[in-house]
């Protein structure tokens, strides 16, 4: 069983937390982020901020962990910010942008032209010989990653010829294939 709800979580410089009766806001140089929470006590003493739960019931303890990771990610987001990087493994397989705008051509017979939040900063890497690169960097890291995901979902790496748009860093189980 997980115990981090119960580590505090500190506020450094230059972030400024209010609490209201079910809503905390984060606010830093990156931006501001609000969450609601429900069940769990929050309290906000000598820069630190602290999650108590009523009673030992399952969604209680699941909620203490949850809203504890919530709000760090939070305060992580809005001082340092999440980036996510995507690889474009391929041949023909190209990334770029105009601005909030991502066209990616992974071998569909149109290329897929998707517009991103104005919270994410998008950027694309192309150096010859090597894969592109899609970067993506927001304060808010369930944003970041949930356009991450979606862009991943147009091509998914297969196991047999490692194709497809992964993370940077991500390991493809391969498979062997037909023997003949």
């Amino acid at each position: 069983m997980s115990r981090i709800g119960y580590s505090p979580v500190s506020i450094p410089e230059g972030v400024t937390v209010d609490l209201t009766d079910d809503t905390i806001t984060v606010k830093g140089k990156l931006g501001e982020l609000k969450q609601t929470f429900q069940e769990i006590t929050i309290k906000i003493e000598d820069n630190e901020i602290t999650f108590e739960r009523p009673s030992d019931k399952k969604t209680h303890k699941a909620k203490h962990g949850l809203y504890r990771s919530l709000v760090y990610n939070m305060i992580e987001g809005v001082t340092k910010g999440f980036t996510k990087e995507l690889e474009l493994v391929g041949v023909g397989y190209r990334a770029s942008n105009q601005g909030q705008k991502l066209d990616i051509a992974v071998g569909f017979s149109h290329n897929i032209v998707i517009d991103l939040a104005p919270e994410v900063k998008l950027e694309t890497i192309s150096e010859k010989g090597k894969n592109p690169i899609i970067k993506l960097s927001s304060f808010d890291k369930q944003l970041v990653s949930q356009v991450a995901a979606k862009i991943r979902s147009f091509r998914r790496p297969e196991p047999y010829k490692g194709k497809g748009i992964r993370y940077v860093g991500e390991y493809i189980r391969r498979k062997a294939g037909k023997s003949a």
